[in-house]
């Protein structure tokens, strides 16, 4: 029989994964909880992992090294019900063959349904509106455009960047898209158009960030890049912080010439008496982009989804290999 161990602590489990999922999984085999609510340390992950066929991990589990992995001789796959697995995967497992498939997918929705909602609201100046109207004011809407005949940016066509594009295919807006990795063929087949990040910074109304956090991203969006922007032009980072020169972005906000919509800084949080929360064109939320709540239940259903697939012999869905490491976030 598959022996299916959770080696994340009892509350992640219990937050990403609901009962009827848990059920899906003992159809497939003997499931073995994880009844600890403290993070999981080498020493227990060692006790728990014993004679896995399948582990199922998430946030808070640290490295599979050698040591632990020695304790599953017959272990086949590791499915990482969160994002990246870059703390997670060792070489080990790839030497042992074993499988790894994570999350980002289901993951990838939430940050582009997250995006998308921003874009709307940004462009419609429904955060200056609001608090303009609440004031006892009326009016005032000169700003407001639809998401109509706009040039929408988009800077990584990954799991969420490709999901956002898919969303704006609802929409009469042009798509751009900067990606080094991705073809012209499949940019035109998720709907948009590849171009040069300086093409993209000078055409686009609303720019959309999806993009990893690599050496080579590190502040890409800096003083001379943010220069090149349209005025009005509206920032969305729901990535990671270090994509942006923060204290380039303060000083263009400064201007009033740009709008931000900030779901990740670097670091997080930022301090208190940060610039962000205090300029009336940033909008700043605390890192919620992915899945919160009810959200992450979605992340549970995609990894039970793909451990069938495995058991199936089917293709993964989150299927993550040694020589994509290098350019995962």
């Amino acid at each position: 029989m598959t022996k299916i161990v959770f080696l994340q602590s009892q509350g992640v489990l219990n937050r990403v994964f609901n009962q009827t999922q848990i059920d899906r999984l003992r159809a497939f085999g003997e499931v073995v909880l994880n009844e600890h609510n403290d993070p999981a340390s080498p020493e227990k992950l060692k006790e728990q992992i014993a004679g896995a066929d399948i582990a199922i991990t998430s946030w808070g589990v640290p490295a599979l090294t050698s040591e632990i992995l020695a304790n599953a001789p017959n272990l086949k796959g590791v499915f990482h019900a969160a994002g990246t697995v870059k703390g997670l995967v060792t070489p080990e497992l790839w030497d042992k063959g074993i499988r790894v498939s994570n999350a980002t997918e289901a993951l990838g929705k939430g940050v582009a349904e997250t995006a998308l909602g921003l874009t709307i609201t940004a462009l419609k100046d429904m955060w200056r509106l609001s608090q303009h109207t609440r004031s006892g004011a009326w009016g005032g809407t000169s700003r407001v455009r639809e998401l109509y005949e706009v040039t929408i940016g988009v800077v990584g066509a990954g799991k969420a960047g490709g999901h956002y594009i898919k969303l704006l295919q609802n929409f009469d807006v042009k798509v751009v898209l900067f990606d080094p990795i991705i073809t012209h063929e499949a940019a035109e087949k998720l709907g948009a158009k590849k171009v040069e990040f300086e093409q993209l910074l000078a055409l686009s109304d609303v720019i959309s960030i999806h993009a990893p956090s690599l050496p080579e991203t590190d502040k890409m969006f800096n003083k001379e890049s943010l220069a090149q922007l349209k005025d009005s032009c509206i920032i969305i980072n729901t990535a990671r912080g270090s994509i942006i020169d923060e204290p380039a972005l303060i000083e263009e906000l400064r201007k009033g010439r740009l709008f931000a919509c900030l779901d990740v800084t670097n670091p997080e949080p930022p301090v208190a008496d940060h610039p962000f929360r205090e300029l009336p064109n940033a909008i700043l939320l605390p890192h919620i982009a992915g899945s919160v709540n009810n959200g992450l239940h979605r992340v549970g259903a995609s990894v039970v989804d793909d451990i069938e697939r495995f058991l199936n012999g089917e293709k993964l869905r989150g299927e993550v290999t040694a020589e994509q490491m290098s350019i995962l976030a």
